[in-house]
């Protein structure tokens, strides 16, 4: 997903504009973590970037996107630049050393 968001509508008032975007990151994670997963990954990592234009991305956590909108709510921007791009992974084996048991 690679969108820019436009929260000024002339019906719909901006606090609707802002957890309708919300709830489309939402709705497309939801729907990206739901897909078959190839045979050697264990779960989808998504790549992300936020910004006020596509140019000024920064990259963000998934975690993070919720709070970078609010933010952009409170600064009462007129839009914002989303990117979430999905990616199979693997987990990391965590190698315990006996001498931790001790």
């Amino acid at each position: 997903m690679k969108k820019t968001f436009t929260l000024n509508h002339e019906k719909i008032k901006y606090p609707r504009m802002v957890d309708a975007a919300k709830h489309e990151v939402k709705k497309y994670l939801k729907r990206e973590r739901n897909k078959t997963l190839p045979f050697d990954a264990d779960y989808w990592a998504f790549d992300c970037k936020f910004g006020n234009t596509a140019e000024e991305a920064q990259i963000v956590h998934v975690a993070e996107i919720n709070n970078c909108i609010s933010e952009i709510e409170k600064q009462g921007l007129s839009s914002f630049y989303v990117e979430i791009i999905a990616r199979p992974a693997q987990r990391q084996s965590h190698d315990f050393d006996d001498e931790a048991d001790d």
